[in-house]
């Protein structure tokens, strides 16, 4: 069998899998591959801390902060220069990454956590490198969008999720001050999204599960990644011991930041975004059928 070349890499694979694989087996490899294509730039970025926490010296020139910098400034030139990654997803990681950044300036110089290592590429206690780790969530959630044709329906009017992602945001800051509202925030995303679905595609077939759900699990994946940070000594928590684990009440704090980041996203990816209930038969129907394989010899 022949796999057509103007079709993308992502729909190539998705047909050679399925026609290697019995179904149930192409579509977990398939929803695997995807999954870990999508957070790339964040496995990158991952990698780069485990690995330089491995080798680096203290003696050398370079500090590990300062590569950790480059290498997440040269890994989005790459990714741009290959189209491995589209302007819209470089859209959203600039608008994380400033975002990210300023929430990390005020965290940092509140005492919430620190980055005891040196550094030259760091501002107000922060090494910039801090910024792409935010940014690769919200790659992530772009790469999610695009490469699983994934639509989020019925979803709420779109100011009510820009007001919600808003107050999260801002509670971030004000719960040094003021008292913490996180549990009414909870409770608003719960209501806000009860009735919307993630539908994601797997081949000719189309999945859901409920929103807030995704958003629990990503959460959970981003609380296994920061203990992976704390594990390394890239940044500690106040009163955090090194082998420790990150409190699991910052799987919450992530699965409010979720709703930061997705918002984030969709102001420049709006059209995974449906008012109303989605039909998965309407979407097959009006999706452009694959060209057929050509014969083989």
């Amino acid at each position: 069998m022949t796999i057509p070349t103007d079709q993308s890499a992502e729909d190539r694979l998705d047909l050679w899998l399925h026609a290697h694989l019995p179904g149930w087996l192409a579509g977990i490899v398939t929803f695997v591959a995807k999954q870990l294509w999508a957070g790339l730039f964040a496995i990158i970025i991952l990698g780069a801390i485990i690995l330089t926490r491995a080798i680096w010296s203290p003696d050398w020139m370079l500090a590990r902060y300062d590569a950790l910098v480059i290498i997440a400034v040269v890994t989005q030139i790459l990714l741009l220069a290959f189209r491995l990654e589209t302007l819209d997803e470089a859209k959203v990681i600039l608008l994380f990454h400033l975002t990210g950044t300023v929430m990390e300036w005020f965290k940092v110089n509140h005492g919430s956590w620190g980055y005891p290592e040196p550094g030259v590429l760091k501002l107000f206690h922060v090494p910039l490198f801090t910024g792409f780790m935010y940014a690769s969530v919200g790659s992530y959630i772009a790469r999610v969008i695009r490469l699983f044709d994934a639509v989020f329906a019925p979803f709420p009017p779109f100011w009510s999720g820009v007001v919600l992602a808003l107050a999260i945001y801002a509670n971030f800051f004000t719960h040094h001050f003021v008292p913490d509202i996180r549990l009414a925030l909870f409770a608003a995303s719960v209501l806000l999204f009860a009735r919307t679905r993630l539908w994601f595609r797997l081949g000719a077939g189309w999945y859901w599960m409920p929103f807030p759900l995704a958003a629990l699990a990503i959460a959970l994946s981003l609380w296994v990644a920061e203990n992976i940070g704390t594990f390394t000594g890239t940044w500690a928590y106040a009163r955090q011991g090194h082998f420790q684990l990150v409190s699991f009440s910052k799987i919450g704090a992530w699965y409010l930041l979720f709703f930061v980041s997705f918002t984030t996203v969709t102001l420049v990816m709006r059209s995974a975004l449906q008012r109303a209930p989605f039909s998965p038969d309407r979407a097959s129907a009006q999706r452009p059928p694959a060209p057929p394989p050509a014969p083989a010899g």
